[in-house]
């Protein structure tokens, strides 16, 4: 596993490894003055990387308070009770997306040939809502489309998405629990992000749960979704 370091300005390291058979993005985000952290979409529950993920904690010298859930997927929350045991962290996720935790039909892992059950979460998001950490403030913003809880996280010139949108693409909403009806999904989708994500300055820093960072400047000009 390697780990990439990511420039979202002073006072805050933030690092982030690819794990699971989905291949995404699971973050940890350290407000340096506290040493306080929070790791964002832990997606596995392999034991190799999960111990991957405790020994990038310990060698940033710093203390997880808070495990936050983009969405409730598999592949961005499977890794919640192993790290959750190791570090005494709280759970945070979308109120809308509460029930996936715990319901393999409803986070459609059983539709993909497993069972994947979680803890319920210490907390429960919603629009408007801080997630701190340390002296750092994440805004929560609901972002529905590829699920119905999704959300995005909103810093100080950056943002993870989840997946809400990728660097040249968005996110899926065929599933079963992105909504109903696949159209209404994809519509939902589309006005999640021209009205909640590109209306961002063009400097921002766009974090996904998939695939590498991007800025709202260069999907404006490149995302053929976008466009």
């Amino acid at each position: 596993m390697s780990w990439t370091t990511h420039d979202v300005g002073d006072g805050v390291t933030l690092t982030s490894v690819v794990v699971g058979y989905a291949e995404s993005n699971c973050y940890i985000l350290v407000s340096d003055s506290s040493k306080k952290a929070a790791i964002i979409d832990p997606g596995t529950s392999d034991r190799d990387q999960i111990a991957e993920i405790v020994a990038e904690v310990k060698r940033l010298g710093v203390t997880v308070e808070q495990i936050i859930n983009t969405h409730g997927h598999p592949d961005h929350m499977e890794g919640n009770d192993l790290l959750k045991r190791e570090f005494g962290a709280k759970v945070a996720i979308h109120e809308l997306d509460g029930l996936k935790l715990t319901d393999p039909d409803r986070n459609a892992s059983r539709l993909f040939g497993f069972n994947v059950q979680v803890a319920p979460a210490d907390r429960l998001l919603v629009e408007g809502d801080k997630v701190v950490v340390g002296e750092t403030e994440l805004e929560v913003l609901h972002t529905p489309g590829h699920s119905a809880g999704a959300i995005m996280l909103v810093g100080d010139g950056y943002a993870f998405t989840g997946d809400t949108i990728f660097a040249g693409a968005v996110g899926r909403t065929d599933l079963p629990c992105s909504c109903d009806d696949s159209k209404v999904a994809w519509e939902v989708l589309m006005k999640t992000i021209r009205e909640r994500i590109m209306v961002l300055p063009d400097d921002t820093i766009l974090l996904p749960g998939h695939g590498p960072s991007t800025t709202i400047g260069y999907e404006r000009s490149h995302n053929p979704y976008v466009k």
